[in-house]
């Protein structure tokens, strides 16, 4: 009888970590039903709420950014890596553990410290075109690399040997067919009739300079019937957003929709904010160039000018240097700035639908399959992982 596949991911703090750790475990489950899935993160991140809510166990441990902003508190890293990875040790052996995943970011280094300590075999996966500090360290602790962009590889140790696999993302995003979705997802979200879309995507907690450039934008074109901006703010600027159309007239009373914007707090279904979007104004994260480059869908990317390493400009000119993005820094997004751009774009469906063709895929559409397979070898599942790739 063979022992099921027990596999423990770090991941936590953002979106940007977490969702590509649940598109591995995705993948795993695909590739066995059997294994059992659990991740490591700490009590600060949205993985309190994202893992439980996808069906799996949360194990937190005690651990602190790798931030030089910590001030004093930066000393005090050594001492909580190692605090953290004997906690991680316990829950590996408690879960009986066979590889362990390090997705990037602080909440995944104590899982590699973990699998170190416990001598298990463990993987990393870099995200961004520049690793950040996480990697970095952890990359000393493992044989295992994997990235999502292969110009990662300079930037991190012994990324001569890292395995370009591309970004995990969700089943329903790497099979997307916009144009079959599109009808369903104007329904979804009442877009008026022959109205263009706009999605302004901060992320999963949201971006206060997208958000208030879409109010800016929607009392400008509070007249218009042929455009419609849905605007992803984040749970805690949600309600102030909405009052803010209502007062630019650009929004409904209440909660309903608006006749040029709505603001919503998240978006549970990014295959329908994907396929109902013709243009996306948002961050510059690793996951979102990756489901950009994937679902073909034209963008205008404002990097987050404080990300480590300005890891998102060097994202972002993946897609831009491709013809498929317009960046623009931070501190130009404005109202009137971006109305420079977006309404020539929306005005121009061919320029669109050059753009959206413009991005190389790559292996995010397979990126969990192949990080999977990788996991799966190093478990010692041989039968799986050969029924699993053939």
């Amino acid at each position: 009888m063979r022992t099921p596949l027990s596999v423990v991911i770090g991941a936590g703090g953002t979106g940007g970590h977490i969702y590509p750790g649940l598109a591995l475990a995705e993948a795993l489950r695909r590739a066995d039903p059997d294994a059992v899935i659990s991740f490591i993160g700490t009590e600060r991140g949205l993985e309190t709420t994202l893992i439980p809510a996808a069906g799996y166990r949360l194990h937190t441990v005690d651990m602190i950014p790798f931030d030089p902003a910590l001030g004093a508190k930066r000393f005090l890293l050594p001492a909580a890596l190692l605090r953290s990875g004997a906690q991680a040790r316990s829950v590996l052996r408690t879960q009986q553990a066979q590889v362990v995943v390090g997705m990037g970011g602080y909440p995944s280094a104590p899982a590699i410290v973990g699998a170190k300590l416990a001598g298990l075999p463990s993987v990393i996966h870099e995200s961004n075109a520049v690793p950040g500090r996480a990697n970095q360290f952890a990359a000393r602790l493992t044989e295992h690399l994997t990235v999502a962009f292969d110009g990662s590889r300079a930037h991190l140790s012994g990324g001569e040997r890292a395995r370009t696999v591309g970004m995990p993302i969700a089943a329903s995003l790497a099979a997307l067919d916009r144009p079959t979705l599109r009808e369903e997802a104007r329904r979804a979200f009442g877009i008026p009739e022959g109205a263009r879309v706009v999605l302004f995507n901060g992320g999963s907690l949201g971006a206060a300079r997208l958000t208030a450039a879409a109010v800016g934008l929607a009392a400008r074109w509070r007249e218009r019937g042929d455009v419609h901006l849905l605007i992803k703010t984040g749970p805690a600027a949600l309600e102030e957003t909405r009052r803010k159309l209502v007062d630019a007239g650009a929004g409904a009373d209440g909660h309903r929709r608006g006749p040029v914007a709505q603001a919503v707090p998240y978006l549970d279904r990014m295959d329908l904010a994907y396929a109902v979007a013709d243009l996306v104004v948002c961050r510059a994260g690793s996951a979102t160039i990756a489901e950009l480059a994937t679902t073909g869908v034209p963008a205008v990317l404002v990097p987050y000018p404080h990300a480590p390493g300005d890891h998102q400009t060097h994202n972002a000119r993946v897609l831009s240097d491709a013809g498929a993005a317009c960046l623009v820094p931070d501190a130009e997004t404005t109202a009137d700035r971006l109305a420079e751009i977006v309404d020539p774009l929306l005005a121009d469906p061919a320029r669109l639908a050059v753009m959206g063709r413009a991005a190389d895929p790559g292996h995010h559409a397979r990126a969990a399959d192949l990080l999977a397979e990788t996991v799966i070898r190093l478990a010692g599942h041989p039968t799986t992982a050969q029924e699993f790739t053939s």
